[in-house]
């Protein structure tokens, strides 16, 4: 085998020009790999941004009314729409248990006897709320808004008993919420979701596709010409991630311009010139992972699952999911190790706060860093298999 360091550049250069024209005609008659392609860069950021939501609307209520006077009714009738649906009335505890259990219901509000007597003799009331917080995220949201509207009831019941009008509850000193709520204002959840499942997905093609493309070269034998060809192992292993570097960034403008800014109408603030160079980036980076998938692996099937057992700790440790702020100090730390984290940094800097490397050079670095260990640990193993 011929040694790099005695070939004409231009001949160097050339190798590894023919060897990506043809990483990217295998590609090109690859269905499977397209299909998977197009389905994840199209279908599959629509369907997430479209189908997943963490906001509260129409939770089904039940009441279990015990005093039904007009107070009662007052307090139910404050939980409306488009948060909570009311379902009707229940006269059992037992029945409220079933339909919380069966998953019918998922508040039962439970009204004491008496309520607007002891309201209107100054006692205080107490009110049971029961939740089903099988999906957490919804129940604590369920609990959160129930409780404001108590708090809201209590409150306009107290002012109407004391008799202040608006101008002298506005003489009152008190301690006021103001929220500014900055990048996403509306919270709008396709904004979050579509976003990061683009990155997601971004992550999971960088490991897949060039480790495909190199079991592929297994699968069919062809491998072995390669290696008693007077090509490198840098000039057999490096087209391949530029190839699938160059299709994954395809697929990421399709997803742009196609799913995210028309269909979602995601504000785009920062630059897409620099998002892309950075999703090049960490393309290659994490490209190295999917090379030392391929040195374990003996077909597509094998690959499929060894991407899922390396993608599933890099999303766990990203962020994405659970914000760092919550997670245990040893988790917290180990985030450091996931190259999609600092994506993730990157990719909402850009894309939804408009910030530059000014800002996001100390997350750009760790990317860079981490990146560089992981594609020279790929490359040696590799190399170490060929030879």
């Amino acid at each position: 085998m011929t040694s790099p360091r005695s070939l004409p550049m231009g001949l160097w250069w050339r190798r590894l020009w023919v060897m990506t024209a043809k990483e990217l005609l295998q590609l090109s008659r690859d269905p499977v790999l397209l299909i998977i392609i197009a389905w994840f860069f199209t279908a599959d950021i629509y369907i997430i941004g479209s189908g997943v939501s963490m906001e509260l609307r129409n939770a089904t209520l039940r009441v279990i009314d015990a005093d039904h006077s007009a107070a009662s009714r007052e307090l139910i009738h404050r939980f409306r729409p488009p948060h909570f649906r009311l379902q009707g009335e229940i006269f059992a505890h037992q029945e409220g248990t079933r339909l919380l259990d069966a998953g019918e219901s998922m508040l039962v509000l439970e009204i004491p006897a008496h309520f607007e007597r002891d309201l209107q003799a100054g006692r205080s009331v107490d009110v049971q709320l029961q939740v089903d917080t099988s999906n957490t995220v919804l129940g604590t949201l369920a609990t959160g808004y129930a409780s404001r509207i108590v708090a809201g009831f209590s409150e306009d019941r107290v002012r109407r008993e004391l008799g202040l009008t608006d101008q002298q509850l506005a003489a009152v000193p008190r301690i006021e919420e103001r929220q500014r709520v900055w990048y996403n204002p509306n919270q709008t959840d396709p904004w979050f979701m579509a976003i990061s499942e683009l990155m997601t997905v971004v992550t999971m093609l960088s490991l897949m596709l060039p480790a495909a493309a190199t079991v592929r070269e297994k699968e069919r034998g062809t491998i072995e010409q390669l290696m008693v060809s007077p090509l490198s192992p840098f000039q057999i292993l490096f087209p391949k991630v530029i190839a699938m570097t160059l299709a994954i960034l395809g697929g990421t403008a399709v997803a742009v311009f196609l799913i995210l800014i028309p269909v979602f109408q995601i504000p785009i603030k920062g630059s897409l010139g620099l998002f892309f160079a950075i999703t090049a980036v960490y393309v290659l980076a994490t490209s190295g992972l999917g090379l030392f998938i391929a040195t374990l692996s003996r077909n597509l099937g094998q690959v499929s699952m060894l991407v899922i057992v390396v993608l599933l700790p890099m999303l766990l440790l990203s962020g994405s999911w659970t914000p760092p702020e919550a997670m245990p100090e040893p988790l917290r730390a180990a985030m450091v190790i996931s190259p999609l984290y600092y994506y993730i940094e990157l990719g909402y800097g850009i894309l939804l706060k408009g910030a530059g490397l000014d800002v996001l050079w100390d997350s750009l670095l760790g990317l860079a860093v981490l990146g560089s260990v992981i594609f020279s640990f790929g490359v040696w193993r590799f190399r170490r298999q060929l030879g």
